[in-house]
């Protein structure tokens, strides 16, 4: 397999970026890249550790990041699978870097920047939701965002509801743990799992 090796190399095969790639990269929210991450409810996080690279999906009702000014963004952590394999990461390197969608929107936000992990009282109670509280906040400083080009979405077609796949034809999460794990009770983590998410959103 003929595989590239430079940096030189690379740029050799893709050429000439053009002026808006670069021109678009701010080192603070714009007022415009501020509305685009407002209205996202969905974002991918991706953080680094010495075991590796972590990628987890993030979702909240009317925004999923709150930003506190033109360099922060706050980010609750709700309720999960408790494995926090990102936050782990976040504690011993800060490095993260985010990606926003709005439904319906072809245009992606991408952010890259440095994140705490904050059990400040006065950030848990800023999220209340039902009565609970995040167990911890993320607070994300901004070293650079951007808009992404559209091409990826129109690609994929996301937001066209005719290409939707059909969950039918694709495999229930009780029968991808069953596939790991041979003796697992598929059909009884299936049926009680929409009943237990439902309760345990926050």
């Amino acid at each position: 397999m003929r595989i590239v090796t430079s940096v030189e190399e690379l740029r050799e095969l893709y050429g000439h970026v053009g002026e808006a790639s670069i021109t678009k990269v701010t080192t603070v929210l714009t007022p415009l890249y501020r509305r685009m991450i407002e209205a996202s409810p969905f974002m991918a996080l991706a953080t680094v550790g010495p075991e590796g690279l972590d990628c987890s999906p993030r979702g909240d009702l009317g925004g999923v990041v709150r930003v506190a000014d033109e360099r922060t963004l706050h980010l609750p952590d709700w309720r999960g699978n408790n494995r926090v394999d990102s936050l782990e990461n976040i504690v011993r390197d800060p490095r993260v870097a985010l990606m926003f969608l709005v439904p319906g929107s072809n245009t992606t936000m991408r952010l890259n920047g440095r994140a705490v992990v904050s059990i400040e009282p006065s950030l848990l109670d800023g999220f209340e939701m039902d009565g609970k509280h995040p167990r911890c906040v993320v607070v994300i400083t901004i070293d650079e965002v951007y808009f992404q080009c559209a091409r990826a979405v129109m690609r994929a077609e996301l937001w066209n509801a005719e290409r939707f796949a059909d969950p039918v034809s694709l495999p229930t999460p009780g029968m991808m743990l069953k596939a790991a794990k041979g003796d697992f009770d598929q059909e009884a983590y299936d049926r009680e799992w929409p009943a237990r998410a439902a309760k345990t959103l926050w």
